[in-house]
């Protein structure tokens, strides 16, 4: 419960010929590209009846089953898969996806601003402002009025983090409270459907497709993408918020979905979404050395923490998510930890952007 209340390549490939149009969804891909994932804006379906008596990520049966109206609801209301996995992750913040008829007031004397006693009840741990207690205390019902309530409030919720998405619809205390649950509700998801999401950190190569490499230099060094440079490195008018700021990388627009590569060998050290909703992959070079690409959405990046790339290795689709106002690659080096202008540096490593 959250307080008041007002996202390396895959080894395997899995066979075309799955039960999905059995499940209901739509699967992509061939053995040879990449592994099967749902369609993009594609839901997902499962019984709540036809849950088996297991357990998927330390959840029993009784809490998956919940999981799976959470998902039919979502399923019903049109929402993606990526949409449906949000509302299982809530439900797993709010009440570890038990129907529980209680909440923050009996269990931290929790109350609303006003000063009044919460009323928090059933997965989603809503007050008397949701509906009747009949109501809040329908799994599928309850999890309908979750994703009514996210559709209106948050149109822009596919280029931000899953955790803030939840926290805009909520209205909790903490928009990183759900953070956590991310990939166990995607190991929910996956467990119950059968469906590959692509969700759960790296995804694989474009399904119909495969990977572009880039084109690397006698050095060994690669462009992050041959757009040509939209705004430099250094201070100017922010575009979104009208103030002046420190622009720390490089913005390059080859185009919504264009290739994003490793500029040299490294290992990746971050991947996500910051506190501003921008998508993000960060390779350490070594020797002091890191790059890091911005505004990609969550299924336009390709590599997770850990993985090793090459120089020239796809790693990403560029995109607009966070602060950015059309599709661009925003490009940061960083230098023991410090940023510099990444168009002077590549040019001295014989790359130059642009």
């Amino acid at each position: 419960m959250a307080g008041p209340k007002s996202g390396a390549y895959a080894i395997a490939a899995v066979p075309l010929l799955f039960i999905g149009t059995l499940l209901g969804f739509v699967i992509v891909g061939d053995e040879d590209s990449c592994v099967s994932t749902v369609a993009a804006g594609v839901s997902v379906t499962i019984d709540p009846g036809s849950v088996p008596q297991t357990e998927i990520a330390g959840y029993g049966h009784e809490q998956l089953v919940n999981a799976a109206h959470v998902i039919q609801a979502g399923k019903d209301e049109g929402l993606t898969v990526r949409d449906q996995t949000i509302g299982v992750m809530t439900a797993m913040g709010e009440s570890s996806l038990r129907n529980i008829d209680y909440g923050d007031w009996e269990t931290g004397g929790v109350i609303n601003p006003d000063g009044s006693r919460t009323t928090s009840i059933g997965l989603f741990q809503q007050q008397d402002g949701w509906g009747t207690r009949e109501e809040r205390l329908d799994p599928y019902v309850t999890s309908t009025k979750f994703f009514q309530e996210m559709i209106q409030k948050v149109p822009d919720r596919d280029s931000l983090e899953p955790t803030i998405v939840a926290h805009r619809t909520q209205v909790n205390a903490d928009p990183y409270h759900y953070e956590r649950y991310w990939a166990p509700a995607v190991q929910i998801v996956e467990g119950l459907t059968g469906a590959q999401t692509g969700l759960g950190g790296a995804s694989p190569a474009v399904c119909g497709g495969s990977l572009v490499p880039g084109e690397i230099s006698a050095a060994g060094w690669a462009l992050p993408n041959t757009g040509p440079v939209t705004s430099p490195y250094g201070p100017r008018i922010h575009p979104i918020y009208g103030t002046l700021r420190f622009h720390a990388g490089i913005d390059l627009a080859a185009g919504c979905d264009a290739p994003i590569w490793s500029i040299q060998d490294g290992v990746v050290v971050g991947r996500g979404f910051d506190r501003g909703g921008n998508g993000y992959i960060k390779i350490d070079h070594g020797a002091g050395i890191a790059s890091r690409y911005l505004h990609m959405y969550d299924s336009g990046m390709f590599v997770n923490v850990g993985d090793k790339v090459t120089a020239g290795q796809q790693i990403g689709l560029e995109g607009s998510s966070g602060e950015s106002t059309g599709c661009h690659l925003h490009f940061e080096v960083h230098i023991n930890g410090d940023t510099v202008d990444p168009d002077l540096f590549m040019r001295q490593v014989g790359v130059p952007l642009g």
